[in-house]
């Protein structure tokens, strides 16, 4: 009979004891979570003036440029066009820049390929076209066109790019050297287009352009004189 009590008492006992000992591990888990909360809330303006001082600092070591337009515009000249743009060229060159060539090049040497890609549009101004160019005579419509001219003749920045670099080896780069082969290039290209007659197939162009517009505007026949002193009537 004593033994059963005290089997039931240390039973009683175990219970209890696994009772208190979860109670105390609750309490314990809350209290290291309640801790854990307050310092990462405590730690939170901290943080944040952490990262505010970090992207301060990088602002200052790497500064975004600031571009301020000036809000005044000034506009020096109007002029009204009436530019007949008749054909258009697509010219692409490859320029070679270098500096100190020789035997020393590749110590002192800068080299560069551009591959040059630019357009050149030309055509027939017709703001040079006085009253005095037209007249009709006997039926036919006399027209002396202005000479025709290169309106454009310009490099695409998007399709050109150097090719190759190639500096020596104790010396810079030459930071005007792409400028300078780029303004070579653009030269070039006005030139070959010049090579290529561009302005002899703009100035037909422009003939049977304006030659069309003049039939239907009643003129059966058109001709078309070079610019010289028109004769006397």
């Amino acid at each position: 009979m004593n033994n059963q009590k005290l089997s039931l008492f240390f039973i009683i006992f175990l219970i209890v004891l696994v009772g208190f000992l979860g109670i105390f591990i609750w309490l314990g888990w809350s209290l290291i979570h309640t801790i854990q909360q307050t310092t990462e809330d405590s730690l939170r303006p901290v943080n944040a003036m952490a990262q505010n001082l970090s992207s301060q600092v990088a602002q200052v070591l790497n500064p975004t440029p600031t571009i301020l337009p000036d809000p005044v515009s000034i506009i020096y000249q109007v002029r009204s066009l009436a530019r007949l743009e008749t054909i258009e060229f697509s010219v692409e060159k490859v320029v070679t820049a270098e500096t100190n060539q020789g035997a020393f090049q590749a110590l002192f040497g800068d080299r560069l390929l551009l591959i040059a890609h630019g357009r050149v549009i030309a055509g027939v101004d017709l703001a040079k076209l006085t009253p005095d160019d037209l007249w009709v005579e006997n039926g036919v419509l006399y027209v002396r066109l202005p000479p025709a001219e290169i309106f454009i003749a310009t490099l695409s920045n998007e399709k050109s790019y150097v090719y190759d670099r190639q500096t020596g080896l104790l010396s810079r780069q030459n930071i005007t050297l792409e400028t300078e082969a780029r303004r070579a290039a653009e030269a070039e290209i006005h030139k070959a287009a010049l090579e290529g007659d561009i302005l002899v197939t703009a100035q037909i162009n422009a003939e049977n352009y304006l030659s069309r517009l003049f039939r239907s505007l009643g003129y059966q026949e058109v001709i078309f004189l070079k610019s010289t002193p028109q004769p006397t009537q």
